[in-house]
């Protein structure tokens, strides 16, 4: 048998306590010391040329299946993790041409409309497997911009032995978006912080290292946890298979990008051997990484601005620890680098641009208007961004496309007058009454409401 690929907290870079293996990472979320769990770059699994060319005619499934398997090896048998692939991803994944060497990548098809199902229902199997081998319960205590809680909390709704408590800023999520938290209840609970993004992620970080709460075993279902990050890694070689690069115009994709887990899954796939020459991270107003990139300092965005692409509200991204000790260097998490990566290697593989809203209502307008197509605010950042940095002169470019339309009403009719049509899993969340929870971003009020939530539900 393989040896186990092994994870470190980004807070140990001189890697000092032992690693641990995908289930333990997993089932930890985040490390002791507050920092993220990433693999060494060089014990990353290799993919051969041989095998990218089999991707095009793999389905969605079968791809996950090759690219996830050496993560699991030996501690989930391979019939059984290939069952849990197809379980997972029974839902289409198009990849559409909107003009000559342009493409979108739609990951609005799943469950909850969110490119977030991608890796949520895949971590929630993942979960169940570890939970019912070892005869454990888990709280599942998470922070969402905006779809995150709503495909986390579909996840996990109804799975035994599992709590989700998913943690929102109550007034910078759009109506569809909390139903899909509110509506579920049950094993959820949908709490609604009068603050920011960044306030309900602190809870969380708070939370998982308060000694007080050891016995709720807390784990995460953020992209701060590996189980959300190496999903999200297959979908670029999928949509790769699926595109016609060439020497002339080499593969682009653009990531809109918040907490900067989706591009991190993407430079994984790159390390990994997938053929991609450029990463575009695009940024809503929040603009702290893109000013990063061009200054070499780094400062977070506090409090982190309100813009239409409301899950990319973040001022502060959890993950960019992850990007950058992937190229040498050390952040801790509070935003302080301690040791600066190669920001020459860094800038060669990724470009981070801003785009502002009203940026964003003229690239969803331009979209309608020249290519027939309706697209959101988050994607609509990715769109711009192509625009803006002239990819598509220089490369065949794929941008994101992270929800449906759907869940953004008010931005179509107000931008092209179109409703979009409510997918069928949306429409049921429509029909249901809501429960939520209030809180501050007070940490003892929220330890408290989130005590009395758990231990009436034992």
């Amino acid at each position: 048998m393989t040896q186990p690929i092994l994870f470190w907290s980004t807070n140990d870079p001189e890697r000092r306590k032992p690693g641990l293996d995908f289930s333990d990472a997993l089932m930890q979320g985040l490390a002791p010391d507050k920092g993220l769990y990433i693999m060494r770059r060089e014990d990353l699994p290799q993919v051969s040329a041989a095998e990218l060319a089999e991707f095009s005619g793999l389905p969605y499934s079968e791809i996950a299946f090759r690219i996830m398997r050496p993560f699991v090896e030996g501690r989930i048998p391979s019939d059984v993790f290939h069952a849990i692939c197809e379980d997972a991803y029974n839902f289409d994944v198009p990849v559409e041409q909107y003009a000559p060497g342009r493409h979108i990548l739609r990951l609005d098809r799943g469950p909850t409309a969110s490119f977030k199902d991608f890796a949520a229902r895949m971590m929630a199997r993942l979960m169940q497997h570890f939970l019912k081998e070892q005869g454990r319960s888990a709280t599942i205590l998470t922070a969402t911009s905006g779809d995150t809680g709503g495909a986390v909390a579909a996840a996990f709704h109804g799975l035994e032995n599992v709590r989700v408590a998913v943690l929102y800023p109550g007034t910078e999520v759009s109506a569809r978006q909390r139903r899909q938290m509110t509506t579920l209840k049950d094993n959820v609970f949908a709490i609604d912080i009068d603050g920011k993004f960044d306030d309900c992620q602190a809870l969380v970080k708070h939370a998982f290292v308060d000694p007080d709460l050891t016995g709720y075993e807390l784990t995460s279902a953020n992209s701060i946890n590996v189980g959300r990050l190496i999903p999200q890694s297959v979908y670029y070689f999928y949509a790769a298979s699926r595109v016609q690069a060439s020497e002339d115009k080499p593969l682009a994709i653009c990531v809109p990008s918040g907490n900067f887990g989706n591009l991190m899954g993407g430079l994984l796939a790159k390390h990994m051997g997938l053929p991609v020459a450029k990463y575009l991270a695009a940024v809503n107003e929040n603009d702290e990484v893109p000013i990063y990139w061009r200054t070499e300092e780094y400062r977070p965005v506090a409090p982190s601005r309100n813009c239409l692409s409301n899950a990319m509200n973040v001022g502060h991204p959890s993950n960019l620890s992850r990007v950058v000790a992937l190229y040498g260097g050390t952040m801790d998490e509070t935003g302080e680098v301690h040791a600066q990566p190669d920001m020459d290697a860094m800038r060669r593989d990724i470009a981070s641009v801003e785009v502002s809203d009203e940026e964003t209502r003229l690239a969803i307008r331009e979209c309608y208007q020249l290519h027939k197509t309706v697209i959101e605010p988050h994607g609509a950042v990715g769109y711009c961004a192509v625009q803006k940095l002239g990819f598509p002169e220089k490369y065949t470019t794929i941008f994101l496309e992270t929800a449906h339309p759907a869940k953004f009403p008010e931005v179509g009719q107000e931008v092209i007058g179109v409703d979009p049509e409510l997918p069928e899993s949306m429409q049921q969340s429509e029909a249901k009454s809501e429960v939520n929870f209030a809180c501050s971003a007070e940490y003892a009020e929220f330890k408290e409401m989130l005590v009395d939530l758990l231990s009436n539900t034992k």
